[in-house]
């Protein structure tokens, strides 16, 4: 009978997921369910993995959530800290990326696919295992987190002991109480942990079944119109000066330029994941301004609905020394300004995506804490 457990718990997943329940949370003094899932380090891990360990702590976190991003520290040192003393950490990623709206993408440079999971690895340099759950979430369904991050404590025999959150802030200088480390110490200490279980806080976990709704937002997004406008030299000055109040990404491009063209659906998509915030895409066609009909028809096709500009006089170099007398003329030509318009990115030829988004997620970085 033990051989047909896991297939049955197979079932009753599936059953569940087809129903779109949300999974139960495990209850203290649960046995923790084992798994059989990918790290970003190539390794499958198992519970038997860390099988050495006398505390087990297992963590639900992901790649785009700004709540968990301001944990990945946290659990670094946790690891530093404790490993030496029989405690072991794993990260799970329990999210399906196809269920993430690009607008729930706002405050990170990353998605939550497995390809993206060891970028993210690589880049904060994870001293855990991360293993990712989103290809069937059996796994996350089994212990049922409720947020990222959510913390899962287990005792040497895998009962578990704590579940919650880390502690009582996402910002550290507001921490007063570290239940994690809390609970760790009691188990080592051989004590009762003093606070069992504590609500959590951070981002929704995206069950599989939302890639409907997401197709249909994305359809949404197509349906917004695009238009462009003339600009002088001028309007390239206050372009520059950049008094929005916002992080303001202007790209010049035009529609003989190959890697302005195959650079665009980038800059589309980085407008789609930060405009809920701060920040807006200007892009400038260097067209001449008897294209405009050219140029509109392809910002169309490309669903550009961010505030779109074309070069309004024949004197192509008077409008680039208003613009930026530094700019040489080559295209495609990225410029990112801060809200005081302060250079905080600047690239001549197609840039690279992920470098761009890391320079407008640290521009954003506060915006969300500001009075």
């Amino acid at each position: 009978m033990t051989s047909f457990r896991p297939l049955l718990i197979s079932l009753v997943v599936a059953v569940r997921i087809l129903a779109g329940e949300t999974p139960a949370t495990l209850p203290l003094g649960a046995v923790a369910p084992d798994f059989k899932l990918r790290g970003v380090d190539g390794r499958t891990y198992s519970l038997k993995t860390f099988r050495k360990a006398g505390i087990l702590v297992v963590v639900f976190t992901c790649n785009h959530c700004p709540t968990a991003q301001y944990y990945e520290d946290r659990f670094k040192q946790i690891v530093k800290e404790y490993s030496g003393k029989g405690v072991a950490l794993v990260a799970i990623n329990p999210n399906d990326p196809k269920s993430v709206r690009l607008d729930e993408l706002g405050y990170t440079d990353l998605g939550d696919s497995f390809a993206e999971m060891k970028i993210r690895a690589k880049h904060k340099q994870f001293n855990f295992p991360y293993l990712y759950d989103g290809e069937k979430e059996e796994v996350s369904r089994a212990y049922g987190p409720v947020a990222t991050p959510h913390a899962f404590v287990f005792d040497r025999e895998r009962r578990l002991r704590y579940l919650g959150r880390v502690d009582d802030s996402e910002r550290p200088e507001l921490v007063k109480t570290r239940d994690l480390r809390d609970a760790i110490e009691a188990l080592l200490a051989g004590h009762e942990v003093p606070v069992k279980q504590t609500k959590s806080f951070g981002c929704s976990i995206k069950w599989a079944g939302k890639g409907e709704a997401v197709n249909q937002f994305m359809a949404k997004l197509e349906t917004e119109p695009a238009g462009v406008e003339l600009v002088d030299t001028a309007g390239l000055t206050a372009l520059r000066k950049n008094d929005s109040g916002n992080v303001r990404l202007i790209n010049f491009w035009a529609t003989w330029c190959g890697p302005c063209i195959a650079e665009f659906p980038d800059l589309i998509t980085i407008h789609r994941m930060y405009r809920q915030r701060a920040f807006e895409l200007v892009t400038v066609s260097a067209n001449y301004p008897d294209e405009k009909k050219e140029v509109l028809a392809f910002l169309q096709k490309q669903h550009a609905s961010n505030r779109n500009l074309l070069f309004g006089e024949t004197d192509k170099y008077k409008l680039m020394e208003a613009f930026d007398p530094k700019w040489d003329g080559a295209l495609p030509y990225t410029l990112l300004l801060g809200s005081n318009g302060d250079v905080l990115y600047r690239h001549q030829d197609a840039v690279d995506p992920l470098e761009l988004k890391r320079a407008i997620v640290a521009a954003l970085k506060e915006d969300r804490f500001k009075d």
